[in-house]
């Protein structure tokens, strides 16, 4: 298929438009064989029409301007698919391009048809095959009441039922690194829209998401007013803000009231490249920005504003920078740990895949060891029969919880244990082995990309993202090896309790040493990046 795409910004390919129109594109490319073709139409030389009519009557068919738009007629006759792309102008279709538009006007005959009641001409090319998609974004929250110009003009040429239009609100936000994540999402329902349009239609479903809003109405209202660097008072524009404190007010007006955890929280920004400081202070109802008469804070930043950009962009990482000591972090450190539930935005749709919105559960983890542990000690036989029964019964809980790669290991290893011991194996060798080989492969792991405790933590920080965390990772790291040194000592003392009287509680009293190591855990994982944060 031939699509022609007009782009009509006079920003070329740096507008925003352009950028769902490229998704759209790139999805109809892989639906089926399309040969796109982008003609940015500011960078024409195309004449306004001087309503001479000669391409009626004198040269039929044929413009008496001599300029590129005689290229142009040509491209929307070998067109099977004609792509308008541009943004909203207050409330109409960019000039140039309606230049362009005014000047189809060879396309057409001169005579009176019968089409509808307003009357019309017919066209002097059949191009009743040809598909028409109309893409435009708009600088105000939503884009409901905004197009209704675009569309008579649209109805008036295709028919009301002629064209396929994808309006987008907040179009502007497209061109702010900081919101790449959630532009880059819309992006990818806009892809998925152009796959769909080249089977068919866009589905209702991909229609709902390409219709919702990027942000909330009075989020995106607030960062669209403190972009413009320029303070607003009693309605008026007055002199221009501090760019710090427009940056800012731009992170604060993304604060989700719904993070409030039933007490007020103050984040102070202090840029220590431009010796200003502010406060945000978040509030069940809202927020607001501080530039004076500071309260005691909650969390304090000491960032340049040049890095705390770069991260908002996303050009590095934030816990990377951290790690790098490119900024400090004092005070309550849970902000930093739910930075996205505090200044987040729409939650994604759950997972297409149902495995994949599985979370992990460590007890499917440890409930084979510890059934054998305590078990093996006082019957052997018997334990070794519940041990195997849990081996085989746990894979059915997997329909339910995401299993990893340490159950199917545990499950293998205490499986060959417990058939060890059935075939007459002695206990006092078998059992410290079991705490052996449990503490290596919590070791091992620890040296792995991804520690074993992980695995089981991250659904506490945003799930498999949390495993792009430079200190996320550090501190499981750290974890995870303290178990596994914990687990390779544990057989020493094991050995000779399982000859003592106390021999069979074993397991019992080896259970102490992993509750108080439980208790550290707990306190390691909020006390290890607060302090290194705070450098």
């Amino acid at each position: 298929m031939k699509v022609l795409v007009l782009n009509g910004s006079p920003k070329g390919e740096s507008s925003n438009t352009m950028r769902l129109t490229r998704a759209f594109c790139a999805g109809l490319q892989e639906a089926m064989p399309a040969d796109v073709e982008t003609i940015s139409v500011c960078k024409l030389d195309i004449k306004d029409c001087l309503g001479c009519f000669n391409c009626w009557s004198k040269t039929p068919g044929e413009c008496c301007i001599k300029d590129d738009m005689a290229q142009i007629i040509t491209k929307i006759l070998e067109a099977q698919m004609i792509v308008w792309s541009f943004p909203l102008y207050y409330f109409a279709i960019p000039s140039r391009l309606k230049a362009l538009i005014d000047r189809q006007l060879p396309l057409c005959l001169p005579f009176m048809t019968d089409c509808g009641e307003s009357g019309g001409h017919p066209g002097r090319y059949d191009l009743s095959g040809q598909r028409h998609v109309v893409i435009s974004t708009c600088g105000f929250y939503t884009s409901k009441g905004n197009y209704e110009a675009v569309d008579a003009q649209m109805e008036r040429m295709y028919g009301e039922k002629g064209y396929t239009a994808i309006y987008c609100g907040e179009g502007e936000l497209f061109r702010i690194p900081e919101l790449r994540k959630r532009t880059d999402e819309y992006l990818d329902y806009v892809r998925m829209a152009g796959r769909e349009y080249a089977k068919g239609g866009i589905s209702a479903a991909t229609r709902s998401r390409l219709d919702e809003l990027l942000f909330p109405r009075d989020v995106y209202e607030q960062m669209a007013d403190a972009s413009w660097n320029i303070s607003k008072e009693h309605g008026r524009q007055s002199e221009p803000a501090d760019d710090s404190l427009s940056f800012t007010r731009q992170m604060a007006a993304l604060y989700n009231t719904a993070s409030w955890k039933g007490k007020d929280q103050v984040l102070e920004m202090c840029y220590t490249d431009t010796g200003k400081t502010y406060q945000i202070r978040m509030q069940q109802d809202g927020y607001s920005v501080q530039t004076e008469d500071f309260l005691p804070y909650t969390t304090r930043i000491e960032t340049p504003l040049t890095v705390w950009k770069q991260i908002a962009a996303g050009e590095i990482r934030g816990d990377q920078a951290m790690m790098e000591r490119l900024y400090t972090v004092k005070g309550d450190f849970d902000l930093m740990l739910h930075w996205d539930d505090y200044f987040g935005y729409p939650a994604s749709p759950p997972a297409e895949n149902p495995a994949e919105a599985r979370m992990t559960n460590m007890t499917l983890l440890l409930l084979p060891w510890v059934v054998i542990w305590v078990l093996l000690s006082i019957h052997p036989r018997m334990g070794a029969m519940a041990g195997l029964l849990v081996t085989a019964v746990l894979p059915f809980a997997f329909l339910k919880w995401r299993a990893t790669c340490f159950e199917y290991i545990t499950n293998f290893t205490v499986a060959v244990i417990c058939i060890g011991v059935l075939l007459g194996g002695p206990t006092l060798v078998l059992i410290p082995l079991s705490y052996l080989l449990f503490g290596l492969m919590w070791l091992i792991s620890a040296f792995q990309k991804i520690p074993l405790t992980a695995y089981y933590s991250m659904k506490d920080y945003g799930g498999e993202a949390a495993w792009e965390n430079a200190i996320f990772i550090r501190t499981n790291r750290i974890l995870t090896a303290c178990w596994g040194v914990l687990y390779l000592v544990t057989p020493v003392w094991t050995y000779f309790l399982l000859q003592s009287p106390v021999g069979p509680l074993c397991g019992a009293i080896n259970s102490l040493l992993p509750a108080l190591m439980g208790l550290f855990t707990t306190w390691f994982q909020k006390w290890h990046p607060k302090h290194y944060a705070a450098g």
